[in-house]
């Protein structure tokens, strides 16, 4: 078991199932803030009411969704502070175990 647990810490798994986790359970959270409270105050903001992401250019018949690309970018930004200073507030980042390198010249033969 302790080499299991070694294992683990040695290759960060820890490290990235915390953030796979926290990433998964604030993405409903953040989509909302987003949706529900920033993007429509960026609308007014640029000039319109309508939300944000139903903003685009139209060149043709072709519509270019540039305000659901801004919508997704402000989602992924939001996570990612949120992730990061919660692992590094809870000192998450101090579980992995650095794996010693050791020169191929001293390895046991």
């Amino acid at each position: 078991m302790k080499g299991f647990i070694t294992f683990i810490r040695e290759r960060g798994i820890v490290g990235l199932a915390v953030g796979f986790i926290l990433g998964g359970a604030i993405t409903k959270l953040v989509t909302s803030l987003v949706t529900d409270l920033i993007n429509p105050i960026v609308g007014i903001v640029m000039g319109k009411t309508e939300d944000l992401k139903a903003m685009y250019i139209a060149i043709g018949d072709a519509k270019i969704m540039w305000g659901s690309f801004v919508t997704s970018f402000i989602d992924f930004l939001i996570i990612a502070v949120v992730v990061y200073f919660g692992v590094k507030g809870l000192g998450l980042d101090k579980i992995d175990l650095k794996k010693e390198v050791v020169p191929p010249s001293k390895k046991k033969k």
